[in-house]
């Protein structure tokens, strides 16, 4: 038995979001204090890819406690919003105007609308239109109605917001699946989900790092000791009959571990260079660096959220 479940998630700005976030992250002690309005100061509404106005109405089931649909929907997680193509009215002279579109509301197919027009004019539903154009180009979307002479083009308008898709309604539902279970997010939730997989990234990857750098650190320190006792390393080597031999007796002699002895049998002959003695030296002490850098990151909330509010400044 399976049950069906819509999501509708608005696109938005990245910029916006990136500004939320943030801010969410400097107020995470106190983030019960913080409302969907504090939030509406950074992601001002849904930013569709084609453009077009959302109308902040009042249609919200409690006035009092939401301003308009749109707050009632970032609250709730659920809503439902208008939105109208962006127009403009030219004048062409001796009475005669024409509406220009410049933008579409999201999803509507501009083909459609076109000849949802066309079939509106033929049918004598709407009157007042003497031509219908599309002069799209690479510079952008623009349609145009030329409007009868005489003819208010604001009453066209109207019956076009009436009759067509110029003028749609967008579901908000923000249903997604948190911990494998699906839920309807506030738009503080969301960002909070959001933000606390981010931390949890990483905390991952900080751990990933600080064990590689740790692993790598080990086997330095082991070819480090090696290079300032290397005539008793050779001595050792040299005498022992087998590799497996001259491990053993490095474990022994010079207190190393496994790895370290089997490094230092498979160390190069130009790694006793003394510039490569210098680099060895580098290296090991900017991984000391790294190792203190990552175990105080992970030791410290603060700081991993300092990480990954630069992470998204830097987006």
């Amino acid at each position: 038995i399976a049950v069906g479940m819509a999501t509708n998630v608005p696109p938005h700005n990245l910029g916006e979001v990136v500004d939320a976030c943030v801010y969410m992250l400097r107020q995470w002690d106190r983030l019960e204090d913080v409302s969907v309005r504090d939030l509406m100061q950074f992601i001002k509404g849904p930013d569709f890819p084609t453009g077009g106005l959302v109308f902040r109405d009042n249609d919200s089931k409690d006035p009092q406690e939401y301003d308009d649909a749109l707050t009632a929907a970032y609250a709730t997680g659920r809503g439902k919003l208008t939105v109208r193509a962006k127009v403009h009215i030219e004048s062409l002279g001796r009475g005669k105007n024409q509406i220009v579109i410049g933008e579409i509301p999201y999803q509507i197919n501009k083909n459609g609308l076109i000849e949802r027009i066309a079939d509106l004019v033929r049918n004598e539903r709407i009157d007042g239109i003497s031509d219908l154009r599309d002069e799209s180009d690479r510079q952008g979307l623009r349609i145009v109605i030329e409007v009868k002479s005489g003819v208010d083009p604001a009453d066209v308008l109207k019956d076009l917001f009436k009759l067509t898709p110029l003028q749609t309604t967008f579901s908000v539902i923000m249903l997604a699946l948190v911990d494998g279970e699906p839920r309807t997010l506030s738009l503080k939730q969301a960002l909070r989900v959001y933000l606390e997989h981010r931390a949890e990234v990483v905390r991952r990857r900080s751990q990933y790092d600080l064990n590689r750098a740790r692993e790598r650190a080990h086997i330095l320190q082991g070819l480090l000791i090696a290079l300032s006792q290397l005539n008793l390393v050779i001595k050792i080597i040299r005498e022992s009959e087998s590799s497996d031999a001259a491990r053993t007796a490095l474990m022994e002699r010079l207190n190393l571990s496994q790895a370290q002895a089997t490094a230092i049998l498979d160390m190069q002959l130009r790694r006793l260079a003394a510039l490569e003695q210098i680099k060895l030296q580098d290296e090991f002490k900017e991984l000391v660096q790294t190792i203190q850098y990552l175990e105080g990151l992970l030791a410290s909330p603060a700081a991993m959220r300092k990480v990954i509010a630069d992470e998204l400044l830097e987006i």
